[in-house]
């Protein structure tokens, strides 16, 4: 064999040695990130206080439970009358009420002052794992005054963040995407603040006789709640009118 030859074989063969090296060392790159993860992962849920089903309450009469559970409100405080919705984040139907008839609700009577829109919880923690997080998750935002732009993330988003194992990262993302502080929300969604509320709320739910979400109760301040068994638009529209009407008659 020729020299010239010979140190072509030899150029060759360190050029693969060197190929080898270097593919080990990706190989054990990508076995330490995968081992780093796995440890990052492991730690924080170690570190993960994060309240995810209802806690344990008790109230001695329905004034305690009242002055616990609390909904959020959307327009004049002294209208007329109020339509009242028990809802589950994660629930389909609650989704597409968010999307079909809230917007009419609120365009017709909300933003004309001749009802107030009240959202209550009711995560139906039983077949919808996520829902007592996210009920929470939307408490934190409104923490920062931001409830009702978390509130509607969250339905918008629902198809992604429900098919989740774990959702709150998620979570975390979309209050840096409205603009929220990400550390003052992560803080809040990695405790167990809130939990009382959104467990008073499902209770509350159950004594006014909700079993299923989204339920829609329409108040006209005298005791007597109606309940919307149609919450399509016009089905809600007949009872709300209906109520209004009541309302200016008395």
């Amino acid at each position: 064999m020729s020299k010239r030859a010979e140190r072509r074989r030899e150029s060759r063969a360190a050029a693969q040695t060197k190929s080898s090296n270097n593919l080990y060392w990706l190989l054990g790159g990508v076995g330490l990130l995968a081992l780093l993860v796995v440890g990052w992962n492991l730690v924080s849920s170690i570190l993960d206080d994060a309240a995810r089903q209802p806690v344990a309450l008790e109230f001695a009469t329905p004034q305690e439970l009242l002055a616990v559970a609390q909904g959020v409100e959307r327009g004049d405080p002294n209208a007329e009358i109020t339509i009242m919705e028990f809802a589950d984040y994660q629930c389909p139907g609650c989704q597409a009420f968010f999307q079909q008839t809230k917007p009419f609700l609120e365009m017709t009577y909300v933003e004309q002052g001749s009802a107030r829109f009240v959202f209550y919880d009711f995560p139906l923690s039983d077949i919808h794992a996520h829902a007592f997080l996210a009920a929470r998750a939307a408490r934190c935002a409104g923490d920062q005054d931001r409830y009702w732009d978390y509130h509607d993330r969250l339905f918008q988003t629902q198809p992604s963040w429900a098919s989740q194992s774990d959702p709150l990262g998620d979570f975390v993302r979309y209050s840096e995407e409205i603009g929220l502080d990400r550390s003052a929300f992560q803080s809040c969604l990695r405790s167990d603040r809130h939990a009382d509320v959104v467990t008073a709320n499902r209770m509350l739910g159950e004594q006014l006789g909700v079993q299923g979400t989204p339920s829609v109760l329409v108040d006209t301040g005298t005791g007597n709640a109606v309940r919307v068994q149609d919450w399509s638009i016009d089905g809600i529209r007949a009872v709300v009118d209906s109520a209004l009407g009541e309302e200016d008659a008395s």
